[in-house]
């Protein structure tokens, strides 16, 4: 493994980051003390190519220059190649003094077993050589054909993001869409999973190669505790506390909220004793939205004013930041990183609705009819035939 970068995102680094865009007043909000930007870096659509790569580390180095210190990724986004051109970005940055390593603030997600760079030539034969030989993976702990939590696999891949991003420490670890677990698992054997993640991420956290994780979904906290995808962030923050006592390092969640997914404020998923609320349940976890110009096919569009104030918002396609201005960035929704209080909403019903895209997939095994409503990850190995499905 080539040398890592050392340090993480602190409080003092990301506080002299902030000062230097004093002019955007309300732009930066704070996680565990760190002053970050209302906007986050998201990596996750573009062709798996070259010229793709060159557009993404240019639009990471021009969004750090511009005052967005967060950037988010998944090893699976582009066959790994996102965080690769994230660490050569952040490499390059950081080398002509534009940027220190305490002031950036990285997550990355792990659980979508990805191709590397490119889709290899036998698909079976290179995961079989991947993953399986080496007992990273067993069959049964695939599930839909391309996903996978066990401790194992999920320290093998966050080992694989440390070395893409070029960093010996992350700041953020989510484990990616686990609610997909729920197609094939019981809640029972799901619970029993989620605890094994978290007990090993805890451990990262021990080994200093995270410094906290969380859970990035799709579906998971936007439906109904009634659909069998539901996650309720009471029970995720209580296995936690379990693992990693009061002190636990589950501090994150991501989903997405936009006009065409407005469920994390508009529908009351989430349940605090007898009361039905909407955002967050715990105090203690923070929120970062993802897809926010996402409204059904309407590529400008912009989210509302996010009612989860203390939100990050993760935009998906960043390659037209290279046009970045100070101007537009004094525009930008005064949404921050939070530990919201949980609020009431109308449990007003609404479509869960799929990105759509493509995605190369493999299988190891036929995928159960359940797996087709399920979206899987995109630019992951899914072994399934049909027709490729993409998620974030």
């Amino acid at each position: 493994m080539a040398v890592l970068l050392e340090g993480s995102a602190t409080a003092e680094g990301t506080a002299r980051y902030a000062a230097r865009f004093a002019h955007l007043p309300g732009h930066f909000g704070a996680l565990d003390g760190l002053a970050l930007a209302s906007v986050g870096l998201g990596t996750y659509l573009g062709r798996e190519d070259d010229a793709t790569d060159r557009l993404y580390e240019h639009a990471v180095e021009r969004a750090v220059e511009r005052g967005i210190n967060v950037v988010d990724s998944a090893i699976n986004y582009r066959h790994q190649r996102s965080e690769r051109a994230i660490g050569a970005a952040l490499r390059a940055a950081i080398s002509r003094g534009a940027l220190a390593r305490d002031e950036v603030f990285v997550a990355t997600k792990g659980g979508y077993i990805p191709f590397d760079a490119a889709i290899p030539a036998d698909p079976r034969a290179w995961f079989a050589e991947t993953y399986l030989r080496p007992g990273i993976v067993f069959p049964d702990d695939v599930v839909g054909g391309a996903h996978c939590m066990t401790p194992r696999y999920l320290l093998d891949q966050l080992e694989r993001s440390r070395a893409n991003l070029g960093l010996a420490t992350l700041d953020l670890y989510y484990v990616h869409n686990p609610e997909g677990q729920l197609d094939e698992v019981d809640r029972d054997a799901f619970m029993a999973r989620i605890r094994d993640a978290f007990d090993a991420l805890e451990g990262a956290v021990r080994d200093g190669t995270i410094r906290r994780y969380g859970t990035a979904t799709w579906n998971g906290y936007r439906v109904d505790a009634s659909e069998p995808g539901h996650l309720s962030l009471a029970e995720l923050v209580r296995v936690a506390r379990e693992v990693g006592g009061e002190d636990h390092h589950f501090g994150a969640i991501q989903l997405p909220y936009n006009l065409a997914m407005p469920e994390a404020f508009a529908r009351a998923t989430q349940r605090i004793g007898d009361a039905c609320v909407s955002g967050s349940p715990d105090g203690g976890v923070a929120h970062s939205t993802s897809t926010p110009a996402h409204a059904r096919g309407c590529r400008n569009a912009i989210c509302p004013a996010s009612p989860l104030r203390g939100a990050v918002s993760i935009s998906s396609t960043p390659l037209s930041l290279s046009a970045v201005s100070d101007a537009s960035m004094s525009r930008v929704s005064k949404q921050r990183w939070w530990s919201p209080s949980p609020r009431r909403a109308r449990n007003r019903p609404t479509g869960v609705v799929s990105p759509s895209g493509s995605s190369s997939s493999i299988s190891v095994s036929p995928a159960p009819s359940s797996a087709a409503r399920t979206p899987c990850s995109g630019n992951a190995c899914s072994f399934t035939s049909g027709r490729p499905r993409t998620s974030r």
